[in-house]
């Protein structure tokens, strides 16, 4: 492990009751672990010297929720997410077909819950030939396909959109229509890299359709710059319990690379109108299903969660909807599991106070609120209160984890927390206000439940040109610094990782 020293750095408090010197001083980080903090510190021999300049320091941050290879390849894909009709998205196929003929079309981002109408195979069809065509949504729970790669991706024929499970199952088979250069060692290394000029140290990667070996091969071709818990799905949960590996343990003998949770889908999408609700969606004319579905019948769930606890794993259940937390709930008080609740999307007031009950955490993406507001102002008007309700939360006792669930909101904590305090994307005021975080709490809900800086900390840090949780005159003046955040150093480990203060 590498040894460093910065000197002159600004401690910034992560809990509200933190007292910290106002005046710069040094940390050193031996053997990946805060051991020492104080003014003037000795350099010990061979250790690496970083001048802070007085920047502020705080814990590395996490992103709790990330689709990694999805992210990865997002950039190479055509972003569809401005376009707010299914017509324009139909125009923008049709011109990069005509730019590039021949080549496979695989775009990302378009939000169809916001449309007036469903869309059909057949009017990509007209537009594309024999071209593949692959639209996956911004929420990535439905693909919009045309008939050549409806066909190519071995799936049936039909001239609707394919969802949820059957999308989930089919992803993987992308690679054998466009190939895996998106998602190679080098790719990757430009993702992390990216993500180490955040301040980001680390994440969760719950990519559908991998596999651990994935994220050893990569490990040992130097993608190895910031921490991963690698997430198993149920069709890989029995091999990872064949190889007897429990939540935390190392993949590979190095403690930054490790096993995560077990990740269940228990319902849908907002988007897709298939979040399980309590109460049928204001457009439930429009739906088969007018209250949304469990994506599991509730002993399969019960079984999973059992199956996973019994082996030393954490359950991350996905669930979106206030039935599907409810169940999810219940489901975990049944079968003693640990774990989070991913999204938690809408939830009702008892079930926050029975999460913090069962101790389990909430794991939310707080940028999808930005995208979310108007749409659920037209599906769930009754129940806008209870979205994203991070006060409720934090005021109970819940354990808070903020992520981002890249590529659906971008790999940036930073606009996860100004979300979180400011809850607004535009000029209009706060999205019931009321649920918002101040500055100092969406940073703790930020550094993998780390304390200020001391002895004993990890060492991994971060040092930042502004203080996060200065002095502000209203949410949305915290909001615009948070957004505005210069990184200067990276830390995983006592390795530099980014290093923007060198040259």
């Amino acid at each position: 492990m590498t040894s460093l020293l910065l000197r002159d750095a600004r401690l910034v408090p992560v809990a509200a009751g933190d007292r910290v010197s106002d005046a710069p001083l040094d940390v050193l980080v031996e053997h990946g672990t805060v051991t020492a903090v104080g003014p003037r510190l000795e350099r010990p021999a061979g250790t690496e010297v970083v001048e802070a300049g007085g920047r502020w320091l705080v814990p590395g941050l996490w992103d709790q929720h990330v689709h990694m290879a999805q992210w990865t390849l997002a950039s190479q894909r055509l972003d569809l997410a401005p376009e707010r009709s299914p017509e324009a998205v139909v125009a923008r196929v049709a011109e990069r077909i005509a730019e590039h003929p021949g080549l496979p079309v695989i775009g990302w981002g378009h939000r169809a819950g916001s449309w007036e109408r469903d869309v059909t195979v057949s009017e990509l069809d007209a537009v594309s030939g024999d071209t593949a065509v692959v639209l996956i949504s911004g929420d990535g729970h439905h693909a919009w396909l045309n008939t050549t790669a409806l066909m190519h991706l071995a799936m049936p024929v039909r001239d609707s959109v394919v969802r949820e499970t059957e999308w989930f199952a089919a992803y993987p088979r992308l690679a054998t229509l466009v190939g895996n250069d998106g998602t190679s060692p080098e790719a990757y290394r430009r993702t992390l890299a990216h993500a180490a000029s955040l301040g980001i140290v680390g994440f969760t990667d719950f990519e559908f359709g991998a596999s651990r070996a994935d994220w050893l091969e990569r490990w040992s071709r130097g993608c190895d710059t910031l921490r991963v818990r690698w997430a198993t799905y149920a069709d890989t949960l029995e091999d990872v319990i064949a190889a007897g590996l429990r939540t935390g343990d190392p993949l590979l003998g190095d403690d930054r690379l490790t096993m995560g949770p077990l990740k269940i889908i228990s319902d849908g999408s907002l988007n897709t109108r298939t979040a399980w609700c309590c109460e049928p969606y204001a457009d439930a004319h429009r739906l088969e299903y007018p209250a949304g579905q469990p994506n599991q019948p509730p002993d399969e769930l019960r079984r999973l969660l059992a199956r996973a606890h019994g082996a030393g794993l954490e359950v991350a259940t996905h669930a979106i909807g206030d039935a599907a937390v409810a169940d999810a709930l219940a489901a975990y008080a049944e079968t003693g599991a640990r774990g989070s609740i991913e999204h938690a999307q809408l939830v009702g007031r008892d079930d926050v106070r029975r999460m913090a009950e069962l101790g389990i955490r909430a794991s939310v993406q707080p940028a999808h609120l930005l995208d979310d507001r108007d749409l659920t102002e037209k599906v769930w008007p009754d129940r806008a209160a209870r979205c994203f309700a991070f006060r409720w939360m934090l005021d109970d006792g819940v354990d808070l984890a903020l992520g981002s669930d890249a590529p659906v909101s971008p790999l940036d904590p930073w606009l996860a927390m100004a979300a979180a305090v400011h809850r607004s994307a535009d000029e209009r005021e706060a999205w019931h206000g009321e649920q918002a975080l101040t500055p100092r709490e969406a940073l703790a809900a930020s550094v993998d439940g780390q304390p200020t800086v001391g002895v004993g900390s990890r060492g991994d840090l971060v040092l930042l040109d502004a203080d996060p949780a200065g002095p502000a005159d209203s949410a949305a003046e915290a909001a615009a610094v948070l957004r505005g955040m210069s990184v200067s150093l990276t830390v995983v480990a006592g390795r530099v990782v980014y290093d923007a203060l060198a040259g």
